[in-house]
């Protein structure tokens, strides 16, 4: 009975995605944002209509999903993109981390939260959502410079928030060192990118030989499951590992037409679920809980992301109608902010209950703007090009 609950769940689910597809297109909306409200409504939050066993599948189809978006981010970072707009993704990138950093840690401490409680919540608020953005993306059929550029920040800037992190981390708990969170965070991102590259230099000159230009559905599957399970199985970032594999074919493969256009063909159904069962764990009752609190957390990220991404747009060089769009286009928030507020929780028992609060309750707000905002950001560059 309960497979069959299971298969029947599932069943609706994708094609009530369908309709949310259908109604994103209608509304302008973003699909990412309809399929977490569709979650959102059916999840515990909501009617509270999926059976447990659904649920249970949110972790590994999220690690299965996100290492498919990593490879295609880790294509983007190819040696003909770097030099193009290596300049910009790499001060955009590193502004947003220490713009985010510094504005809400200032913030929250100024409206009279503790400041090492503050500086977590500001090393946090550095995480953004690659899934939700690269689908906004691919959706919006927009290929310019810019959609590059923002496709190699989301890459890396993940890598860089869990660096900050992690120093932060060390900066407020002096009872035990800098070398814990430092060498857990040098594990974590160290293993990833040693993992990716053995993976994926011999999948680079393997892949892509029985069908010529091209590698095989299969060989993308293969790839993408192994890094994912190798990662979780030796406790490396999958994300990093993903990225660090998608760029080694991308770099490597000159016999490759397409690195692994494969994986943009299956990895739809995996988004799907990955988006309608993050909408069904969201939880609503966070937004409220801690009041102003919570109002002033989101407020001090959206600021930190337009101030800051304007300045590195600036030092980055990037065209002046590009200048002010980076940091709403890198609003949307997941799955890396609320492992931070895991580890951080547990660092700092004590905190706790306001670290994880206010990181659900931010994540629940962007995850359903922030795509929007990205999607709005798109439209305007592509506005101006036409005008232009």
């Amino acid at each position: 009975m309960e497979q069959a609950l299971l298969l029947i769940t599932l069943g609706v689910l994708f094609l009530g995605s369908l309709l949310a597809d259908k109604v994103g297109h209608i509304t302008r909306l973003p699909r990412v944002t309809m399929l977490l409200l569709l979650g959102l409504l059916v999840g515990p939050s909501g009617l509270d209509l999926l059976h447990g066993s659904v649920t249970d599948l949110f972790e590994p189809i999220s690690v299965v999903a996100l290492t498919m978006v990593a490879f295609l981010l880790g294509g983007e970072l190819t040696r003909e993109n770097m030099l193009r707009h290596g300049r910009a993704i790499s001060s955009i990138s590193l502004s947003i981390v220490f713009g985010t950093t510094a504005i809400v840690w200032g913030g929250l401490t100024a409206l009279g939260l503790d400041p090492g409680l503050a500086l977590l919540l500001g090393a946090i608020a550095t995480a953004t959502d690659p899934a939700a953005i690269s689908d906004v993306i691919r959706q919006s059929g927009v290929r310019n410079g810019f959609t590059e550029t923002l496709s190699g920040i989301v890459a890396i800037d993940d890598v860089w928030g869990l660096l900050m992190f992690s120093l932060c981390l060390a900066l407020v708990d002096q009872s035990g060192g800098w070398a814990a969170p430092l060498m857990g965070a040098g594990r974590d991102i160290g293993g990833g990118i040693l993992l990716g590259a053995c993976v994926g230099i011999p999948s680079a000159f393997l892949t892509g030989r029985l069908k010529e230009g091209e590698p095989l559905q299969t060989e993308a599957i293969g790839v993408v499951f192994l890094t994912a399970g190798l990662a979780i199985w030796l406790e490396v970032s999958f994300l990093v590992a993903g990225m660090t594999a998608g760029a080694m074919i991308a770099n490597l493969a000159r016999h490759h037409d397409h690195a692994f256009h494969e994986i943009e063909y299956i990895e739809w159904p995996f988004m799907l679920l990955f988006f309608l069962l993050a909408g069904a764990t969201l939880e609503l009752d966070a937004l409220w809980t801690l009041g102003w609190i919570s109002l002033a957390y989101v407020v001090l990220r959206i600021a930190a992301r337009l101030v800051s991404g304007e300045i590195g747009a600036r030092i980055g060089g990037v065209p002046p109608s590009q200048v002010h769009i980076y940091g709403p286009a890198l609003l949307p928030q997941a799955g890396v902010a609320v492992g931070m507020a895991l580890v951080a929780a547990e660092t700092f028992p004590h905190w706790a209950a306001p670290i994880m609060t206010l990181t659900i309750a931010a994540t629940v707000f962007f995850e359903i703007v922030g795509p929007l905002a990205t999607l709005l950001a798109l439209k305007r560059q592509r506005s101006h090009e036409i005008s232009s």
